[in-house]
């Protein structure tokens, strides 16, 4: 049985497609067209998909879209009418756009499909299960759990905005919903707005700013007393309540009040190219205090309604590493697993599952140790051939290696040495982060790597951490965790034999004098307060990335390198051995390692371009 996942329309638009419970495929749009969160029909990605399996799209069985658009627009409707007068705009710019496009949904699709072959409507299934349960299925279905809890929390599906579920085999019940406007990540959103970060990419930046707060100020605590006595309420059960008095996004063009936060916090809203303050860094860290504690608080009553030794993540929120590992320390569960691509772009898969299981009422079966996402190395490969034909365009120079070992045994000297090295390998990654397919790699121990990274790789702000990977025999070695991580879905803190002692003075600092401290033997990847997203490196699910890690372990003692995404500030992970080219001319990269192949930028061809690159991708 074929089952093609779909979710469109508003950001990271993707396909996924199984065979019987297998992934076959998956893939964001936004890797082919090079549109970063691109929300338009995933064509490409569908494309991807059937090609992968050999399948033209008539051999499918049903078709899952990820949440019901009907139920949706009836939310819009009666916000709007709420709301009234207020969002008269936003309502005559959106409304237009659903009657047109969205209302006829099925349509739609079938249109956009017949793009790659004329479709048997009569033969295929149109499905659309809720946006939540798209989101549960995604959490539960891949998990390697017979039976759990399952949390969803995202800005908002339909009406829900957050769910406790609980999966049991091929089932999942939804106990409880959180509904519009009332919002754990509309909340995060406004705050990521209000400290001058773009909506539905900036959130990383807001939770790799907080740190930089202090949490020992009368500042810090001040926020947080503002937040929780005028913002939001938090309720035992994590459950919260919006003060839409502040808020614009129900009805509106924008996040929040400006003039009313302004009067609230004591400071205007930060732009695009302001300074950062302490004071910013401050609210960064109490939003994200106060998000800990909401999460902390739906996991607890999802444990009480369930009494689940395990619990299922997914959803938008759940790619927020510091409440993950906050979760785990907390031992409420025995253990959690965590969908690699929890946002919208999971949602694809999540339908498929969805589909699957409940509208086909298929067996379930499970090991209780291995999840079904194959490492989430989901998307395109490429051969040794097609990388060469790729640079051939380029007139690319490169070395060629008969042997991988050998090649591992270079890549890994030339990090050794402070090299910045791009590397593509094998299947791209599923999700929003790279893990050792589509990675740019350096050394964790260089001290002026980070700074490097961020300003002449990345061309992104200075205050940005940087992950780890990490042989995961040796994870305990230099992190306190004692689970995987093979997403880099959690944070852990530097084992105090790594870290250095910080100076008396240490927290009346500016932000950029603690910056550029160093405060560990692995400096790139240690964040300021100490803490690193850590991604744990498994050979059964990616060998080759294993072997440059054990070569390099061999030349420094080390079983960690530094891991970021193989883009550049504004585009989205580079997929193909051209986009992969491109990125390393356009930065000071000072080798990419594709396939059997290093390409030292030195003996490469003068990179030129007719316009400037840099206006293809606006900020993120």
């Amino acid at each position: 049985m074929y089952i093609l996942g779909i979710s469109a329309f508003y950001h990271d638009s993707a396909a996924a497609l199984l065979s019987d419970d297998h992934i076959v495929a998956a893939a964001q749009e936004e890797r082919f067209t090079r549109k970063k969160h691109d929300p338009s029909f995933p064509l490409n990605a569908v494309k991807y998909c059937l090609d992968e399996a050999g399948l033209s799209i008539n051999e499918i069985d049903a078709i899952v879209f990820y949440d019901k658009p009907f139920i949706k627009f009836e939310r819009l409707l009666e916000t709007y009418y709420a709301f009234a007068p207020k969002g008269l705009k936003s309502f005559i710019s959106a409304i237009p756009v659903w009657i047109k496009e969205k209302l006829m949904l099925k349509k739609v699709i079938i249109d956009e499909l017949a793009q790659i072959n004329k479709i048997n409507t009569d033969k295929i299934k149109l499905l659309f299960p809720e946006h939540h349960l798209s989101h549960a299925g995604s959490a539960f279905f891949p998990s390697p759990y017979e039976e759990s809890a399952i949390l969803t929390i995202d800005g908002v599906g339909e009406w829900a905005t957050a769910s406790i579920s609980h999966g049991k085999g091929n089932t999942i019940k939804i106990l409880r919903e959180l509904k519009f406007p009332h919002s754990v990540g509309l909340l995060y959103s406004a705050f990521t707005y209000y400290l001058g970060f773009k909506v539905n990419s900036g959130e990383y930046k807001l939770m790799g700013l907080a740190p930089y707060g202090d949490p020992d100020s009368k500042g810090f605590e001040h926020f947080v007393e503002i937040i929780k006595k005028n913002i939001v309420t938090i309720k035992d059960d994590g459950s919260i309540w919006l003060n839409q008095e502040y808020f614009d996004y129900a009805a509106g063009l924008k996040m929040v009040n400006d003039t009313k936060w302004a009067a609230l916090f004591g400071m205007t809203r930060r732009r695009d190219d302001d300074e950062i303050s302490q004071e910013h860094c401050n609210l960064a860290l109490a939003i994200q205090r106060v998000t800990e504690d909401i999460v902390y608080s739906m996991a607890k009553e999802a444990k009480k309604l369930t009494n689940s030794k395990y619990l299922c993540l997914a959803g938008g929120v759940a790619l927020n590493c510091v409440a993950n590992g906050k979760l785990i320390k907390s031992n409420l569960f025995d253990d959690i697993w965590i969908q690699p691509a929890a946002g919208d772009a999971g949602g694809a898969l999540g339908g498929a599952y969805c589909g699957y299981y409940i509208y086909f009422n298929m067996p379930r079966k499970v090991n209780g140790k291995k999840d079904k996402m194959q490492g989430s190395y989901l998307g395109p490969v490429f051969s040794d051939t097609e990388i060469e034909k790729s640079v051939r365009q380029f007139k690319g120079k490169y070395k060629h290696f008969d042997d991988f070992n050998l090649l591992c045994d270079s890549a890994a000297q030339l990090l050794s040495e402070g090299n910045v090295v791009g590397w593509l390998q094998g299947r791209m990654e599923w999700g929003p982060r790279a893990l050792g397919n589509r990675s740019i790699l350096a050394d964790a121990r260089n001290t002026e790597m980070q700074k490097k990274l961020n300003l002449k790789i990345k061309f992104r702000e200075g205050f940005r951490p940087f992950a780890p990977s990490v042989l995961a025999e040796d994870s305990e070695q230099f992190f306190d965790i004692k689970k995987d991580s093979p997403y880099m879905l959690l944070i852990a803190d530097i084992k105090k034999e790594h870290r250095n002692i910080l100076p008396d003075n240490y927290h009346s600092l500016g932000w950029r004098d603690k910056l550029y401290f160093l405060r560990s033997d692995i400096p790139a990847i240690t964040h300021i307060d100490y803490s690193a997203r850590l991604q744990t490196v498994h050979g059964e699910t990616n060998p080759e990335y294993q072997k440059l890690i054990k070569s390099f372990k061999e030349k420094t003692g080390y079983g960690l390198i530094v891991n970021t995404s193989f883009n550049v500030r504004g585009e989205p992970v580079v997929c193909t051995p051209a986009d992969a080219y491109k990125c390393f001319m356009r930065t000071e990269m000072d080798y990419l390692v594709m396939g059997n192949y290093i390409f030292s930028k030195k003996e490469q061809p003068k990179w030129q371009e007719k316009k400037d690159w840099k206006e293809e991708y606006g900020l993120d």
